[in-house]
Parts: C-alpha cells; structure tokens; sequence
C-alpha cells in the first residue's frame, strides 16, 4: 500500500495559524492522510492532540547565514537591473557594524555580493549554501529521522527560515517530494526564497507571475495556485460571537460604536503612537459634534513595547485595547506565537467595528471578508521619530503595485482628513468595496473559504505525479 503519510513541516511559528489552527489539518485528515507535524517550534502541539515530531537542537552551518545574506542582497540586485525599478534597493536593511563579530560578517556579505550578482551567481550560492547544510549533523539527523518516518511527502509551511534547508535536502536526497508555501503576499519581491523545493504552493494568479519573473529557474508545472488558508476563519459561522458577549468580554460600551485601529511593529511604522493619537483626536472632535464613538486598539502581536502607554493614558475614555492573544516562548519576533484564540479575537474585533485603520496592512484583506472598509494612514508626522522614514516608502513596496484600484481603500492623506473619512463610514455614506474585494480576489483567489482543500488536491495532485 502507498504510503499516505505526510510531513507538515513548521521551520518557525508563523505557519501554525495556516496549517495548524485552520481547517487544514481536518481537511487532510478527511482525505484519508496521516499528518505528522514537523515541528520546529517552542509550541508544543501534542496538546492539541496532533501527531508531532519536535526537531532538536537544529544547527546550520555557521556560514549559512551568512550566504543567505549574500543570496538575498544578490537576488535584490537582479531584480533591480531585470526590472530597472530601484524600489529593490528598500528592501535592504542597513548592514551593522557594532562589534567585531557583525563587522567580519557584514563585511564578508558586501564584499562577496557582487560575485554572485546574476543568474549564474545565484545558482551557484543556491549550491553552496546545499553544500554546506549536507555537512551538518542536523541534516543527518533530519535524514534519519525520514529514513525511519518514511513520509510520502514534506510540506514546508514557509520559505524564509535558514533552518528549513537540511531537512528538505535530506528528503530530496532520500526521494521523497517536497513543497514550500509562500506565506506572505509580500515576499517574493524581498528576496526571501531561501529553500529550494520541487514544488511551490501560491496564493494566486498574481503570485505565480511574480514567481516566474523573480525565479526563472522554476518550471511553470511545479508553481500551484491554492490561495491561503489565512483569512478561512472569517468564513466560518462557529468562529463569531454575538455583538452583545463581545462587547461584555471585552469591557466594550454597547451603546458606542468602534473603530479598529490596527498597529504595525515599530520598524514598519515607528510613529504609531503619534497616528494613533491623529485618530483618536479625530473621534474625540466628532463625539463632541454628538457621536459616540471609541476606539479598539489591536497592537501587532509582537509590540510589547510601552511605546503606546502615554497615548493609551491620555485618551482612556475612549481607546480601549484588546491585548491579542498570542504567547512568548522566546526573545524574538518569530518565537512570539499566535493562538487558536487569537484568531477568535481577531475575527470579532473586525466584524464589531465600523472601520478598521492602519498603516498598508494585509488586515484590508481580513475587513473585506467582513464587507468593512479600510483606512490607509498615507502622511508623515510633523517630528518624526527616524527622520529617513515615510509612508511614501512603505506605499512603494511592489505588493502595493498589486492594487488595481486606488479606491480599494480610504486614504488618510493628512490628520485633519481623519475627522472627515471616519464621518463618511459613521453616516453611512457611499463608500464602495467593490475594489477592495476585486484587490482580494487578484492577490488571494475567488474562494478564499477553500484554500485548505486546494492544498490537499494540489499534494494529492504532486503524489500522482511521483509515483
């Protein structure tokens, strides 16, 4: 008999609300597949009662990293002369040069970048980098470990973490398929491929163009359109609580009306607090015109600054914050997880609000599953916290260049405007979501409600091919 096991592979905690927490796992599990999670993760997910295989101790080569950097910084400069657009050039972060150990390794990357600088280049990095990751003991491990598995296939959940390597070379040596998952709908312009897979999984239409321009190298069979299961939850009934409990739950005024703003980490938006204070200045001028608004603050998961205190002080009779209910298990961002609950908390603090505010996130694609508009903060503060920062930065990202209407969002274009923009969706004037819904359909897929079951038909599809 075939065997019908299947290796979910989580390289980091970002992929457990897609695969873990979605119907995904149902959904495999009603196909008549035995799902093995992969798990490289603090989470511990046999407390879900899911079948795992916890990854120990798993060491990269110490000049993995490092060529990784070169990849990327050599991927960026491809782009930049393939499409002669220097909006590549954003997506770099500045190289540090603190101590001895970062300016050796900077150092290293900047002088070996150019070398690899094309498509040859880059093909051969991809080789060094496997080179590399094959000496390991965590590859061998990894090796071990499917030798006595013996899954049919390997499904890595996100393409971005240098630890996702050896295992995936270990089963493409022992024959056994693997496939990677784009998580993000912004990542293929940043360079972030950093696994090499037989097959790749997308969001969308739009997605396998961008795949096809950046890695040319990937034949058009291997690139299958899915869409995400990131954004199932909002189309599930079992998954929304009444206005009323809500409210209660959340020590929400039944009698007001809410705006959700939604608050970015302190690299993507370092003056959210001072954004956050336009908006709440703005609902404070129309409650004094006879409203009754307020306003829920949803902080990005991983912000446990106390950046926002003195704004959350000072505007107390009016902002109220729901915490998301995600748990730390370390120090960095990739090991502050999200919960089961969260996507709860989040779907219900959507579909409560009137209108939902930040600054150029993906959270425009979770309002319109709930028919809610979104606002685009589009100005920069008068004293801004790092002054080479703007907004202008942030809307020429190539993702935005996915919009294929400017009216899928409001734009808040000055502070003053707030007042205004917030008074249109209060009074229920015209604001049509026709172009935030067309957006959603060309970066996702027209049934985002089935992404989970198209990823079971597209593995069902690969093990056809790999018999």
């Amino acid at each position: 008999m075939t065997s019908k096991k299947i290796f979910i592979f989580l390289p980091d905690g970002v992929g457990l609300r897609n695969f873990a927490y979605s119907d995904f796992y149902k959904t495999g599990i009603n196909e008549n597949f035995e799902i093995v999670f992969w798990n490289n993760t603090p989470f511990p997910l046999s407390e879900f009662g899911f079948n795992e295989i916890k990854i120990e101790n798993p060491k990269t080569h110490p000049l993995t990293d490092s060529y990784k950097n070169i990849k990327i910084q050599a991927e960026l400069n491809v782009n930049l002369k393939k499409t002669k657009d220097k909006v590549y050039d954003s997506y770099r972060f500045p190289f540090k040069f603190s101590n001895l150990k970062e300016t050796i390794k900077n150092s290293f990357v900047i002088a070996l970048t150019p070398f690899y600088s094309s498509e040859k280049g880059l093909q051969k990095l991809r080789h060094k980098i496997n080179k590399l990751e094959r000496e390991t003991a965590y590859y061998k491990q990894s090796k071990s470990i499917l030798e006595k598995e013996k899954p049919a296939f390997i499904f890595c959940t996100n393409q971005r973490p240098v630890v996702a390597i050896a295992p995936l070379l270990a089963a493409k040596d022992l024959g056994i398929p693997t496939a990677t998952f784009i998580f993000s709908w912004d990542n293929l312009p940043k360079a972030t491929l950093v696994v090499s897979t037989d097959f790749y999984f997308v969001w969308s239409e739009h997605m396998k163009s961008e795949m096809q321009l950046y890695y040319p190298q990937i034949p058009t069979d291997k690139i299958i359109v899915t869409g995400t299961p990131q954004f199932e939850a909002h189309f599930e009934k079992k998954n929304g609580i009444s206005k009323d409990d809500f409210f209660s739950q959340n020590n929400l005024d039944i009698n007001k009306k809410y705006i959700c703003y939604s608050g970015d980490d302190e690299t993507t938006c370092p003056d959210d607090p001072q954004y956050l204070e336009d908006v709440a200045n703005a609902v404070l001028k129309l409650n004094q015109k006879g409203y009754n608004l307020g306003i829920i603050f949803r902080r990005c998961p991983v912000d446990f600054s106390t950046r926002y205190d003195a704004v959350l002080e000072k505007f107390k009779e009016i902002i109220v914050p729901i915490v998301p209910l995600w748990t730390k298990k370390g120090d960095f961002w990739n090991t502050i997880l999200p919960t089961p609950e969260d996507i709860v908390l989040q779907i219900n603090t959507i579909a409560h609000s009137e209108l939902v505010i930040n600054l150029g996130s993906s959270m425009v694609f979770d309002a319109v599953t709930h028919y809610k508009p979104c606002a685009y903060i589009n100005y920069d503060v008068v004293n801004k916290k790092i002054q080479n920062w703007s907004v202008k930065k942030i809307y020429n990202f190539v993702h935005f260049k996915s919009m294929p209407n400017k009216n899928a969002v409001l734009w808040l274009n000055d502070a003053s405007e707030i007042e205004t923009k917030i008074k249109v969706i209060i009074d229920g004037d015209s604001f049509s979501l026709q172009a935030a819904q067309e957006w959603f359909v060309k970066i996702n897929h027209p049934k985002p409600e089935e992404a989970s079951k198209r990823i079971w038909k597209g593995i069902k599809a690969v093990l056809g091919k790999t018999k």
